[in-house]
């Protein structure tokens, strides 16, 4: 496998190996938790949130990711297209409230380098 990138993380290419010109896409990563006994909780949380950030300026796309070792934890990762746009919306005033379905969830992710996830859900 090789170390070079084989797509840039921008509308411009740049020469391989090296950062690409222009405005970068971003991923956020949210770990999350489902409380025993309530399995769907995450779930639920990120579809209600998925469909209300519906069109949000910036938002490419985000994915709801679950440990292939552990059904209770979760991962949401959100594609922004750039940390500008993803700073605009985490300042905004519809931010909190609407992340709010999730935040009794969220966790801190397990002391390890590394965690393998699977795609439970896409938006």
């Amino acid at each position: 496998m090789s170390d070079q990138p084989t797509r840039p993380a921008s509308d411009e290419a740049g020469p391989a190996g090296a950062a690409p010109a222009g405005t970068h896409r971003v991923r956020v990563l949210v770990y999350a938790a489902a409380p025993t006994g309530e399995p769907d909780a995450v779930a639920a949380a990120y579809h209600r949130i998925s469909r209300d950030l519906a069109g949000t300026p910036g938002l490419l796309r985000n994915e709801l990711l679950r440990a292939a070792d552990d059904d209770r934890a979760f991962v949401v990762m959100s594609e922004w297209a750039s940390l500008e746009a993803f700073r605009a919306w985490e300042a905004g005033a519809a931010h909190r409230d609407t992340t709010a379905p999730l935040r009794d969830y969220q966790r801190v992710p397990a002391p390890r380098p590394f965690g393998v996830y699977q795609v439970t859900a896409t938006y």
